[in-house]
């Protein structure tokens, strides 16, 4: 039994804001590690993120702030992971509390750069949990709409339902609807790729190309997630779903997508370094590339559009070169 009301959250990013805020309206006491003091005072006196989502207020009577993780991890029984996965390691590397007895929920929608490993594997190696504790909330869901109570479908997954029920309980509320899904890999690899082909979107658009091509371009990024889950993790699923086609969907087209952001800006003809400084923003997707690519590298997958992007983000390929070439892959 996983207990709700002693939940902690890692991270104090925009998702993780939207998530507290979620908890905090759903009359939860929280606690919520949050690195820097400063932070923290102005929470405690003006009752918002100064960082992310200032407009969203906290009744911070239920909110327990530090910047002791094992402090958090000690007085939590539900822990939230919400965090960049490229910082992931930073943010951990001073835990020592032990939380293999603790229901882990991942909102990291990103692959760990230095193990190519998604969270739920690469936690569970380090801290020796078994997968059942482990779950994972995907979209589609941007982290603006769901602090502004707009009508939100997020899924659950876990390969014990019964723990994705429990998280489900956890978020649930008049404007936060949940499905349940016991496929982590798909759901989970689908999430991040989805990052990718939000950025190939971004490009595109930043090129001048339309709505036109944009549309192939995303049903084709959904055959490579098809076949990249299928062939990774073989079992029967639908991507028609709201955990993939959605998930793709919202962030390809959606002006709350960073990593379109990201990739409208290198369309246009800004580098890698100057796009990444203007943002001032984690894009999943860039470091997903090159996990994808290397992860690729085993399986030997057809995977245009992911090739595409690499070559533009890493091997500084011009942009419009590599789009025209990729127009002649695709179907």
């Amino acid at each position: 039994m996983f207990p709700n009301e002693k939940i902690g959250i890692i991270g104090n990013g925009s998702w993780a804001t939207a998530i507290a805020k979620l908890l905090n309206t759903n009359k939860t006491q929280i606690y919520w590690y949050i690195r820097k003091e400063e932070d923290i005072d102005y929470i405690k006196t003006n009752k918002r993120n100064p960082r992310y989502l200032r407009e969203i207020e906290f009744n911070t009577e239920r909110i327990v702030l530090s910047n002791d993780i094992n402090y958090i991890a000690e007085n939590s029984q539900t822990l939230y992971f919400v965090v960049p996965s490229a910082y992931l390691e930073e943010y951990i590397k001073d835990l020592k509390v032990d939380i293999s007895s603790k229901l882990l929920v991942s909102g990291i929608k990103g692959i760990i750069p230095s193990t190519n490993l998604l969270f739920s594997d690469h936690i569970s190696t380090i801290y020796n949990l078994p997968a059942e504790n482990i779950c994972s909330i995907a979209g589609p869901s941007h982290a603006e709409e769901v602090a502004m109570g707009r009508l939100t479908f997020l899924t659950i997954v876990s390969k014990n339902l019964y723990n994705a029920e429990i998280i489900s309980n956890q978020l649930e509320n008049q404007n936060l609807r949940t499905f349940l899904n016991d496929d982590i890999y798909g759901v989970e690899y689908a999430a991040v790729l989805k990052n990718v082909y939000s950025l190939a979107a971004g490009i595109c658009q930043g090129l001048g190309y339309g709505d036109n091509f944009t549309a192939v371009l995303v049903s084709n990024a959904l055959q490579e997630i098809e076949r990249f889950v299928n062939t990774v993790d073989p079992r029967e699923r639908s991507l028609y779903t709201s955990a993939y086609l959605g998930d793709l969907l919202g962030t390809s087209y959606s002006r709350y997508s960073r990593n379109r952001t990201f990739g409208l800006m290198i369309g246009k003809g800004y580098s890698v370094k100057a796009a990444k400084l203007e943002m001032n923003m984690i894009a999943e997707g860039y470091y997903a590339t090159a996990c994808f690519n290397k992860i690729n590298e085993r399986y030997n997958i057809f995977m245009p559009i992911l090739e595409a992007v690499y070559n533009i983000l890493y091997e500084n390929k011009p942009a419009g070169f590599e789009i025209k070439f990729l127009a002649h892959k695709i179907r």
